[in-house]
């Protein structure tokens, strides 16, 4: 999409990879749709496993390997899972004790995170209220944030506010958007999946790209209503970035929740910009977008139809293909030849 022009689509950019969330998810509920429309015999003609695709270009001589190395290769995976769920091996013990301890330390982490959370709310003091938001002002926190408990909205606000109006302004505009867009509930399911896929590299990666977007899109948004003009939003951020670089501890830990602007040390050892430096420059470079929710459309329904149809393919075949019968006798008639060969070769050597 930046490729394309269409960078400051940060709303549609936000929606698409939620929407592949969604989609992986329910992934596993769309195969098993699949699998049973085809032992009804409604879809019963129609192949889409790719380890059969795989058997069946090797046999029409589309590459050459061995034939029992490409069956090992074929069931690599289903080897790895049973070995784990039985705990077979040094390799699968060592995972399971690594995820066991990974999953007990993230989840206390969570808990004391989300306690952490709670005092600093429940130290506020109440000030505003309408709907389900309660708007808390502390003397614990340095940062806005916003978060929420079962029923009722809460946007802190930290006390010193009060006599700085265009901050207080911009900060309750912009948390304020974040209860609206719904970026509450998103950021506890992320926080809540952390502990599960902490080894996953590819989950941590979406989730900044997520919280990024997030903002962007938040940005964007107040920016566009016209009643905060830039300059005002950016020194705002830029005033409560220095804040943040003397944050006490428990407000580091406290989880979950979305702050209006947070101190991005990543960005001095990996040479890429700071958070903070990506959201003034798109601030200052915004425009008007229009159409978000058609192109938004338009791009989903091919992503969402190429992950069900690679959903569908990488999960194991269900019964013997005549293929996968054909591999199966090459590789038995490759071990009959090395028996044979191995066997020639001893009476030679006698």
């Amino acid at each position: 999409m930046q490729k394309a022009g269409l960078s400051q689509f940060h709303g549609t950019q936000l929606k698409l990879l939620n929407g592949v969330f969604l989609v992986v998810l329910f992934a596993p509920f769309l195969a098993l749709g699949f699998r049973t429309l085809q032992t009804n015999g409604v879809a019963s003609q129609l192949n889409l496993n790719l380890s059969d695709m795989v058997v069946s270009y090797y046999l029409n001589g589309g590459f050459e390997m061995k034939a029992s190395d490409l069956e090992g290769l074929i069931h690599a995976r289903d080897t790895f899972i049973l070995n784990v769920m039985t705990g077979t091996g040094l390799a699968a013990k060592a995972v399971i004790a690594v995820f066991v301890a990974g999953l007990a330390i993230g989840t206390l982490r969570l808990i004391f995170s989300v306690f952490c959370l709670y005092r600093i709310v429940a130290n506020s003091y109440g000030w505003r209220k309408f709907g389900r938001v309660r708007i808390m002002l502390s003397d614990r926190t340095l940062v806005p944030f916003s978060t929420r408990g079962l029923w009722n909205y809460y946007v802190v606000l930290p006390s010193h506010m009060l006599g700085q109006s265009h901050e207080l302004k911009v900060s309750l505009a912009h948390e304020l958007q974040h209860v609206r867009q719904g970026d509450l509930e998103w950021e506890i399911v992320l926080e809540a999946l952390k502990p599960i896929f902490f080894l996953n590299p590819f989950f941590h990666a979406w989730k900044r790209q997520v919280e990024e977007l997030r903002e962007f899109n938040c940005d964007s948004k107040v920016l566009s209503k016209g009643i905060i003009d830039v300059r005002t939003y950016c020194d705002t951020l830029l005033s409560i970035c220095q804040s943040t670089l003397r944050r006490d501890r428990a407000f580091v830990i406290a989880v979950p929740k979305v702050t209006l602007v947070t101190a991005d040390r990543s960005s001095n050892w990996n040479n890429r910009p700071s958070m903070l430096e990506s959201r003034v420059l798109s601030a200052l470079e915004a425009r008007p977008v229009r159409f978000q929710r058609l192109l938004f459309l338009t791009l989903l329904l091919p992503l969402v139809t190429a992950l069900s149809i690679t959903a569908v393919a990488v999960q194991r075949p269900g019964d013997w293909s005549q293929d996968r019968l054909m591999l199966s006798t090459v590789v038995n008639l490759e071990r009959l030849d090395e028996i044979n060969r191995l066997s020639t070769f001893g009476r030679i050597r006698n």
